[in-house]
């Protein structure tokens, strides 16, 4: 037992699960934690707005695959950063909000002290996997092992602990802090292994879906695709798990070209999006297995085979078990994949000008680049238009598609990786969100490249407003700053281009650089193809 304040007990609780970096924004309740920090001599990167704080932990998880710390005043702040925990729990990351709380003798009276919001941990609760309060220095070993279990066991999400902001400063006796195991897995059912095997065996034309709860499923799966001849999908979060650079690795628009023969898909660590809905039929009499860690998952999208298991143990002893029925290819299978590949860089080549940019980026980047995307046309288009080698390098907001999002996220992931290029893929509506960061990106040194392809509207809006509202536009267009003046006043390198032959150089100059660099791209209003034709294709 060791005399220590609230704020020292959950840094010792932080350092005991091999924490380093926190992100945050510092506030009177949570003052006694910061200064805890700077005692332990934890790193700590400031933010211009709580939401940032969120997403560069966000963006840290994603990209390492270990828990993102953030820390931000209750009530108002909570509320900014809970984007960043919302699209951690639709993702899947392991995200720790640290936040303070009012007084002791305030809890629960309704007195509007400062930052006080009714019921914040009902609140958080909503949409994390596990929240508490912290109400003495010496709950605060238990509880902080606790966050981290309920963080990294099962289906990974976000947590969140609050403490009263007397508590941060209250001096007691506190016991070390011990890492709790992870909570056990459920094992895969042997009796559905062999099911989902049958299946498998008696398919002709399979095809493999897998999400981020597929990360470190990547070896077991990349061998049973090859072992089935099944292309390897993914929408968004799990793009890499099988690199694009291998025959197998197909993006959405390859896979789709393969649908109308696809006699069965299996589902690894994935809600199933693309077949589930946003692909506009199932071919009649296809078959379904799944394999998710999510008993949940199974009511949402029912197989004719679910086997609730980690996504590495199902997968590999579904291997085993098709392995022992054994599979047989089918004659021509890898060319068709080959052909449809094909088929969809073709097609995929009408999407201008992005793909140009993106056709740039790509050739200019390593394979373990990592690059975030925007809700944006360039955004939109890279989800099957920029080719990913490596798992956690293309880093989205899922499903929440949280404008303001895709820099704050870059900066994390470049925190988490500093000797890789980080690329952020925005537009001038979303960037403008988060512009503020451009100063964090200076404080901290964090060389993240972010592209800002400038067209004086929330495009995606705007074109939906012209096309479904007849021509009635509404709060869609945009006036801009000059971005380029802008970055530079904020000390950020910049240039500006407008069209992709320029961007080349820029992009080499750019990444050249080393430190953070803005490449605001002109483009003309209305001038872009919409890229939705990959991502909700018609029926053939």
């Amino acid at each position: 037992m060791t005399a220590r304040t609230g704020g020292e007990a959950i840094v010792d609780g932080l350092l005991a699960h091999n924490i380093d970096t926190v992100f945050g924004l510092p506030g009177a309740q949570i003052y006694g934690l910061f200064d805890a920090f700077h005692q332990a001599q934890l790193k700590v990167i400031g933010a211009r707005h709580e939401q940032a704080c969120g997403y560069m932990a966000y963006g840290y998880a994603r990209a390492s695959g270990k828990p993102g710390v953030f820390s931000v005043v209750p009530g108002p702040g909570v509320l900014n950063a809970g984007a960043a925990m919302l699209t951690a729990f639709g993702s899947n990351e392991p995200l720790l909000c640290l936040t303070g709380q009012v007084p002791t003798a305030f809890l629960g009276k309704g007195r509007g002290h400062l930052h006080e919001m009714p019921d914040q941990l009902a609140t958080l609760r909503s949409f994390v996997n596990w929240a508490d309060r912290i109400e003495h220095p010496g709950d605060a070993p238990t509880k902080v092992s606790r966050a981290f279990q309920e963080m990294m066991s099962g289906r990974r999400g976000p947590v969140a602990l609050e403490m009263p902001w007397d508590v941060f400063t209250q001096r007691a006796e506190v016991a070390a802090s011990t890492p709790f195991a992870r909570l056990p897995s459920p094992q895969p059912d042997s009796d559905r292994i062999q099911a989902a095997a049958a299946l498998i065996c008696s398919s002709k034309n399979p095809m493999i879906f897998v999400g981020s709860g597929a990360f470190d499923a990547a070896s077991e799966i990349l061998e049973l695709a090859e072992l089935i001849d099944a292309p390897v999908v993914a929408f968004r979060s799990g793009r890499g798990i099988v690199s694009n650079a291998h025959e197998l690795g197909l993006t959405m628009a390859a896979a789709y070209n393969l649908w109308p023969e696809t006699d069965l898909i299996v589902g690894i660590g994935t809600r199933l999006e693309l077949p589930a809905w946003r692909w506009p039929y199932r071919p009649e009499g296809q078959k379904s297995v799944r394999i998710d860690i999510d008993p949940v998952e199974m009511r949402r999208f029912a197989a004719d085979v679910a086997v609730v298991a980690d996504a590495q143990a199902g997968t590999r002893d579904l291997l085993a078990a098709v392995r022992k029925v054994g599979f047989t290819k089918s004659a021509g299978r890898r060319q068709a994949i080959r052909d449809a590949s094909a088929k969809a860089l073709h097609d995929i080549q009408s999407v201008q000008p992005q793909m140009a940019y993106l056709d740039i980026l790509r050739a200019a980047l390593p394979a373990n680049a990592i690059v975030t995307d925007e809700l944006s046309q360039v955004g939109f288009t890279s989800w099957y238009g920029f080719p990913i080698y490596e798992p956690r390098t293309f880093i989205t907001s899922g499903y929440q598609g949280t404008l303001g999002s895709g820099f704050p996220t870059a900066l994390g992931a470049k925190v988490a990786y500093p000797d890789r290029p980080v690329v952020a893929i925005t537009g001038d509506g979303g960037f403008m969100f988060a512009v503020q960061e451009l100063a964090t990106a200076v404080q901290f040194k964090i060389g993240v490249v972010v592209l800002v392809f400038d067209n004086n509207a929330y495009g995606n809006v705007r074109r939906d407003q012209l096309q479904v509202f007849d021509g009635r536009v509404t709060a869609a267009d945009l006036v801009n700053p000059d971005f380029v003046r802008l970055a530079e006043s904020f000390g950020v390198g910049a240039a500006r281009v407008t069209s992709p032959a320029a961007f080349k150089p820029a992009l080499e100059k750019a990444l050249a650089d080393g430190g953070p660099y803005l490449i605001a791209i002109d483009v003309v209003r209305d001038s872009e193809t919409s890229p939705w034709a990959f991502i909700h294709p018609a029926k053939p």
